[in-house]
């Protein structure tokens, strides 16, 4: 929203109570100049006004230091600009709902969509308590802004598509996460619907997060913590762990070991320049498979 906007904003904010409390004043004038009137009217006039704040601020907001962001409230049109419509959410503050935030499609004017005095549900997208301003929207918020998502953080969601390279998740991000095959558990897995199931619930770790291409990579793998051998507490039991430790420690140092461990290398980076090459090309078809679900 740029400058001029804020300012008409603003202006618009401070000039649009005086038509509706003008009213207002006006209206219990007669009664308090009439006696005569009986009392079941002068009744019922305090009544239809305790009703009407009643129904515009049900979300039960005390103050605007109440308001936080994501939070779901109601309220009622009360101005409406160009750029966008005031909303009287009843903390003293009109919460400003722009053109672009009224809908999941691109609206021409606002009156298109609202009129004044409609009660609306809106969500707050951002409070400065400081400056008394509330940027609200009519679309639900999500639960993980790209903002929100970072590495290392735990993560639990719905499985709502599996493929042969892995399954992607719904973590109520604007993106699902995807789980390679290879992140799905320690150990091989020749198929992911071995481990997971469509619907099922699955909780993972966020091991990278690509925001220019809105892609979340997960894994579950992550989570599983690493399998110790216990060493065995009778010296008369042998223990497979121990005797081949005891043979790496006898063979190190020597060229027969040396040897071992130069060719335990080799196959070792072999084997990841194998899976670094599968993971890369497993990637570009994940790349062209979400450019065609975009489409």
């Amino acid at each position: 929203m740029s400058t001029d906007q804020i300012e008409t904003a603003a202006d618009a904010q401070l000039e649009s109570p005086a038509p509706v409390t003008e009213p207002t004043e006006a209206q219990p004038t007669p009664v308090a100049e009439a006696p005569a009137t009986p009392a079941s009217e002068v009744e019922s006039q305090p009544a239809a006004e305790t009703e009407t704040p009643a129904e515009a601020q049900p979300a039960a907001v005390g103050s605007l230091a109440d308001i936080k962001p994501k939070q779901e409230m109601h309220g009622v049109v009360k101005n409406i600009q160009l750029f966008g419509a005031f909303i009287d959410l009843g903390v003293g503050v009109d919460g400003l709902l722009h053109i672009s935030q009224l809908g999941n499609e691109d609206v021409k004017n606002v009156t298109d969509v609202l009129k004044v005095g409609d009660e609306v549900t809106v969500w707050v997208r951002k409070v400065d308590v400081e400056n008394k301003r509330i940027d609200l929207t009519m679309r639900p918020m999500l639960a993980l802004g790209w903002g929100e998502i970072h590495e290392g953080m735990t993560v639990t969601g719905k499985v709502v598509k599996i493929e042969r390279f892995g399954v992607f998740v719904e973590i109520g991000a604007e993106r699902p996460g995807m789980i390679h095959v290879s992140e799905l558990a320690s150990g091989y897995v020749n198929a992911p619907e071995d481990v997971v199931k469509l619907n099922d619930e699955v909780t993972a770790k966020v091991i990278k997060v690509n925001r220019k291409k809105k892609q979340i990579d997960l894994s579950r793998k992550a989570l599983e913590e690493p399998v110790v051998m216990p060493e065995s507490e009778d010296d008369n039991e042998p223990s497979m762990t121990a005797m081949e430790l005891a043979l790496r420690n006898a063979m190190r140092g020597t060229e027969i070991g040396d040897a071992y461990a130069e060719a335990q290398k080799v196959k070792r980076e072999k084997k990841q320049a194998a899976n670094d090459k599968r993971r890369k090309e497993q990637e570009e078809l994940l790349n062209r498979t979400l450019k065609n679900r975009v489409k």
